[in-house]
């Protein structure tokens, strides 16, 4: 039986590699995703109550990045309007946070008193990236769910993405009955006008026909009765016509309502259920993507978008953000045209 024995030969020995000096530990690896970003600075005075009105995420020990997950409503960063969902924050009041948590990020910027500069790295993305299919059918499943009541919506566990029974799409609903019946008032008025104006034609030629009677009548008494006649009716078909010309502008109102209020209204309703739809979508992703962070860190094991700078999520975030504020602006809208269409209405 053949047997392999190592022969010992100075000549095949390998030396070890000399440690070069002034070596630098590498930066760890960040997967943008074709996107980019630029630095800046900007400072932002806080409110009374030493806020300045972000939340943070990332940092260590799972990631080498620290970002803006979300800035609130009416808060001073959001005036100031800079700092964006997905911006990384690269400094605080010219100290660097990398290698840091989010809690010690925090608690440097609430030590600041009156007000903070942050440096950052502004996140420049195309939203269509982040509309991926994932998106697409989760808006297409809220679509399914909005009719459903609460109680069918926790049970499939819905309700915490998404406004079942909202009040502003249902009235989508009363419109189209609205709509009908408008349009179903202008048609049957309009053949109502339609018909008493042939009467008036009829009276307007009784009229005309009495006169000419009276007119060759040759009994003095007689001829004055049929002129009395044939004015009356006359008389009659003149105030139904002007009885006409004022109901125009009535009818024409209706009608502006009916083609152009209505539908204008409805267009703008289907819009805001859609970006509705849309903002939702964003955000069961965030709260499915940050699951899956807690589970994989809970587990101590590496998820390597965290690891390479968690720029997919970032961009949810920002296209979270954008949702949001198209959808607060198309709600407002939807509001104001409603209320208008009640007053017009009345």
């Amino acid at each position: 039986m053949w047997q392999l024995h190592e022969i010992p030969n100075p000549e095949y020995q390998y030396a070890p590699l000399p440690l070069e000096l002034g070596y630098v530990e590498s930066q760890p690896y960040e997967d943008k995703k074709g996107m980019t970003i630029t630095s800046g600075v900007v400072t932002i005075t806080k409110d009374q109550g030493n806020l300045i009105g972000i939340s943070i995420g990332g940092g260590a020990p799972l990631c080498p990045c620290l970002y803006i997950v979300q800035v609130f409503d009416n808060t001073p960063a959001a005036k100031e309007g800079t700092l964006e969902s997905g911006d990384e924050l690269v400094g605080v009041n010219g100290q660097s946070v990398k290698g840091k948590t989010k809690v010690e990020v925090a608690k440097m910027i609430q030590a600041c008193k009156g007000e903070v500069q942050i440096k950052y790295n502004k996140l420049h993305a195309d939203p269509q990236q982040g509309k991926s299919l994932d998106i697409i059918l989760k808006k297409e499943k809220h679509r399914l769910v909005e009719k459903m009541s609460t109680t069918t919506a926790d049970a499939l566990g819905l309700s915490r993405a998404i406004l079942c029974n909202d009040l502003l799409v249902k009235k989508l609903e009363s419109l189209e009955a609205q709509e009908a019946t408008y349009r179903t008032l202008i048609e049957h008025t309009n053949k109502l006008l339609n018909a008493f104006f042939l009467v008036l034609k009829q009276y307007k030629a009784f009229g005309d026909v009495f006169a000419g009677i009276g007119v060759r009548e040759p009994q003095p008494r007689a001829s004055e009765v049929f002129n009395q006649f044939g004015n009356y009716h006359r008389q009659m078909a003149k105030l139904g016509v002007a009885a006409l010309e004022a109901l125009k502008p009535i009818l024409s109102d209706l009608e502006t309502h009916l083609t152009k209020a209505i539908p204008d209204t409805k267009q703008t309703i289907r819009k805001y259920a859609d970006t509705k739809f849309e903002y939702l979508s964003y955000c069961l992703k965030v709260k499915e993507w940050d699951d899956e962070e807690y589970s994989y860190s809970a587990l101590q094991e590496p998820l390597y978008r965290v690891e390479t700078g968690n720029y997919q999520y970032r961009l949810i975030l920002r296209c979270r953000q954008d949702a949001r504020a198209r959808f607060a602006k198309l709600r407002s809208d939807v509001s104001v045209k409603l209320e208008m269409l009640e007053n017009k209405h009345v």
